[in-house]
């Protein structure tokens, strides 16, 4: 995430963070940083950087990673956001995972509605333009993530 948040800031945009306080002992938050912003929990670091986002991708990454995109698909299906989710299969990365996500839908374990909401390919610049083009389909909202 560090050399993302240098490229960005590197060219006049602005990175906003969100870091549990528990990490900050573990973990050396960005010095560069437009703005840090610190809660209490992982819970709260995931629903604020979902209410900050204007879309979400995954890039190549390990557990924490694929938790969240995971989780903020998940939060797409039951209608409490309409914003676009993408991996970044760069290198061809998420191959297998897009291969299981195809069975889960062949095995009838995930509609084939919301696995069209996943949008995907290895090179950003189509990536975005899929985001642009992104309509959210139409979905009964099944809770209120702030009930939760």
């Amino acid at each position: 995430m560090g050399e993302l948040a240098n490229a960005i800031l590197e060219e006049g945009g602005n990175v906003i963070g969100v870091i549990p306080k528990g990490l900050f002992k573990r973990e050396v938050a960005h010095a560069g940083l437009t703005e840090l912003r610190e809660v209490g929990s992982m819970h709260e670091r995931k629903s604020l950087m979902a209410d900050l986002s204007d879309g979400f991708i995954a890039l190549p990454g390990g557990f924490g990673t694929i938790e969240e995109i995971f989780e903020i698909i998940t939060w797409s299906q039951l209608g409490m956001h309409r914003k676009p989710c993408g991996l970044l299969n760069v290198c061809h990365y998420y191959d297998n995972l897009i291969r299981f996500l195809d069975h889960a839908v062949t095995e009838q374990f995930i509609k084939a509605k919301h696995h069209s909401t996943i949008l995907i390919d290895e090179r950003p610049d189509v990536l975005l333009d899929k985001f642009e083009a992104y309509k959210a389909p139409e979905t009964a909202q099944w809770i209120d993530r702030k009930t939760i």
